[in-house]
Parts: C-alpha cells; sequence; structure tokens
C-alpha cells in the first residue's frame, strides 16, 4: 500500500513540475496589448522629460513651456542644513513628516503647510524647494532647513540669513 502511494506522490509532483516548466516556457511570449492608448508610452520621449542623478534615480525636470510660477510672499528667514543622520532627525532619518523620502529640494519650516513651493533667490537663484519636512518647534516659524544627502555639507553650509520667496501653488 505504501509503495503504491509513494508512486502517486511521484507523479503529482511530475505533473506539477511540468505544468511550471510550461508556465515559464511560454508565459514570456504571451504580452497582453494595452486596451488604453494612455496606458501605453513612449520610452524615448519619457527619457526627454527626465534625468538621472546618482547614476541610479529618475526625477522629472521642469516644463520649459510652462508659466513662471508667481511669487505670492517675501520673507525674512533664517536658513540652516540638516542631513539624514539619527542624531538631526527622529525615528526615520529617511522620512520627511509629510511622509515622503528625503531628497533634493526638501525643506523644514514649522509655519508654511507642506507641499508649499519656495525659492531662496540669493543662495541657490531659480531652484525651486518644496516644505516637506519639520523642525524642532524651538527654531520657531522663520527658520528653513534645507536637507542635505552629506552630513559634512550640511555643517559647512552653516547659518545665513536670507529671504525666501514663497510661490503659488
Amino acid at each position: 500500500m505504501e509503495i503504491s502511494s509513494k508512486n502517486h506522490w511521484d507523479r503529482n509532483f511530475l505533473i506539477l513540475i511540468l505544468g511550471v516548466g510550461i508556465l515559464l516556457v511560454f508565459l514570456p511570449v504571451y504580452e497582453p496589448k494595452a486596451q488604453n492608448k494612455e496606458v501605453e508610452f513612449n520610452a524615448e520621449e519619457m527619457a526627454e522629460k527626465m534625468i538621472i542623478t546618482q547614476g541610479n534615480s529618475l526625477i522629472p525636470l521642469s516644463d520649459p513651456s510652462g508659466p513662471e510660477p508667481e511669487v505670492v510672499q517675501k520673507i525674512t528667514v533664517v536658513v540652516t542644513a540638516y542631513s539624514s543622520t539619527p542624531m538631526e532627525t527622529d525615528e526615520d532619518p529617511y522620512i520627511t513628516a509629510a511622509g515622503t523620502w528625503v531628497r533634493d529640494g526638501i525643506v523644514a519650516n514649522n509655519f508654511l503647510p507642506f507641499g508649499t513651493k519656495i525659492r531662496i533667490p540669493e543662495l541657490y537663484g531659480e531652484k525651486v524647494f518644496v516644505v516637506e519636512d519639520r523642525m524642532n518647534w524651538k527654531k520657531g516659524n522663520y527658520h528653513i532647513d534645507i536637507w542635505f544627502a552629506s552630513y559634512w555639507d550640511a555643517k559647512e553650509f552653516g547659518v545665513k540669513k536670507t529671504y525666501v520667496e514663497i510661490l503659488e501653488s
């Protein structure tokens, strides 16, 4: 009795292996066509709208044909820098208070809402920064903290007093 159940098991196992093998052989051949043209994209067109940073990340380029963002307000602030080190951040040093990953162009501020776009013309010209992080409440509302990838770059930045342009959203 035991011999026949072992043969039965071997046969079922063999059928399973053959079935998986057939799937692996024919699965790459089957490529369903997109039913909606909006789903399709042109890789060359996409590459023209993206740039590669640090050799492995894609970020969108701004649209030069789009309108220039309007400055809503100018305020004088103290500007400092921070990095993703445990001594400068809370629980997860790579996640902002807004729940996004830290990246170039992120700033922390306690007064402006998340997603507010700003420029710091005296230091960075036309570069646009986005408020996605918060700071220690002791630093107050008129303080901007710029994220840097390197602790030493942030330390070298120091403290600067300048104005920021708050852009329309």
